[in-house]
């Protein structure tokens, strides 16, 4: 969250880009393990219900959405990091990129809430 605001130019102005992304890529990766496995777990628990489950899905086809923005915006803007690093506010498809991840990641997150709350689940799927 805090490299998608720096994008924006809404947080951690006069830090360059480059800084803010080093500083978190640690944590980041780290956090991103720790979700992919405690998820692969609970998706093992009752993998026939959750994948019935519309909000499981809808969360991994966002999760799939945030790795290729995060994968585009790396290959793409990110490369090119040394002209405007320094920039207060972040070229345009940066800023894209960072606005797309805080929404997606936002989605996620409502719909792995959601997964508990299922009311289309198939008669007899509980």
């Amino acid at each position: 969250m805090l490299l998608d605001l720096r994008l924006l130019g809404v947080t951690l102005r006069s830090v360059p880009v480059s800084q803010v992304a080093e500083q978190l890529f640690r944590w980041t990766a780290a956090g991103f393990v720790l979700m992919a496995a405690s998820g692969a777990l609970l998706f093992y628990a009752v993998p026939v219900r959750s994948y019935l489950n519309i909000f499981f899905r809808v969360k991994v086809a966002m999760l799939i959405l945030a790795g290729l923005n995060a994968w585009v915006f790396h290959a793409t803007v990110y490369r090119r990091v040394a002209e405007w690093d320094l920039d207060p506010v972040a070229p345009k498809a940066a800023r894209m990129a960072g606005g797309l991840s805080l929404a997606l990641w936002a989605a996620i997150v409502v719909a792995g809430r959601m997964i508990a709350y299922n009311w289309f689940d198939p008669p007899g799927v509980h």
